[in-house]
């Protein structure tokens, strides 16, 4: 049966979460964006109204197209909804990874087995999440990034466009490993981590 879902953001990331939505076989129903008019459209969707609006669309499900992983979480604690989980039909998912409610896998990219992704991830074009990765919840993985095996990645952390991280590493929650950065030993302490190999900004 075709999903109709309603959107929360009508920005950059929206467009591509949006598009994700139809090639999965489901649609848009209409769009929720504090910033929109309703007068105004999204790759041709409606905007519905402000997020305050959720109530009246509780019977579609919903799904958060904010690339900021803070807004992602504050949205998903409030609005007690049915979340939909976008995986776009070329990217690479194990029968044997996890995907967690209300995450998107965008084209290319690749989810093999025994990894596990949580809520209100982003896994983004082209990225690649290899066996056992453990991604904890309102994660990005930029496009391009590549962690290797059993790389455990902890809440809220943004891994930046084409960085990659080694196998059997951690990396702990709130951290932000930059553009084309190398981790290549266990970061335990957050914050802003650039280069190669990666350090502390």
């Amino acid at each position: 049966m075709l999903d109709e879902v309603i959107v929360i953001g009508g920005g950059g990331h929206a467009k591509v979460v949006m598009d994700c939505i139809c090639a999965a076989g489901d649609t848009v129903f209409g769009i929720l964006d504090d910033n929109l008019s309703t007068n105004d459209t999204v790759l041709g969707f409606p905007v519905l109204g402000k997020t305050t609006d959720f109530e009246k669309y509780r019977n579609h499900p919903f799904l958060i197209a904010i690339g900021n992983n803070n807004i992602r979480k504050q949205f998903a604690q409030v609005l007690n909804v049915t979340w939909y989980t976008a995986i776009h039909p070329r990217a690479v998912v194990s029968r044997y990874a996890r995907i967690g409610a209300g995450s998107v896998i965008l084209p290319m990219a690749v989810v093999n087995a025994g990894a596990s992704v949580g809520k209100h991830c982003i896994i983004n074009t082209g990225a690649i999440i290899e066996h056992d990765d453990r991604i904890e919840d309102y994660v990005h993985i930029s496009p391009a990034a590549a962690l290797g095996g059993t790389v455990h990645i902890g809440e809220g952390t943004h891994v930046g466009i084409g960085a990659a991280v080694r196998n059997n590493i951690t990396v702990c929650g709130g951290t932000t490993v930059g553009a084309g950065a190398v981790v290549v030993k266990n970061i335990t302490e957050s914050g802003i981590y650039v280069g190669v190999p990666a350090h502390r900004q």
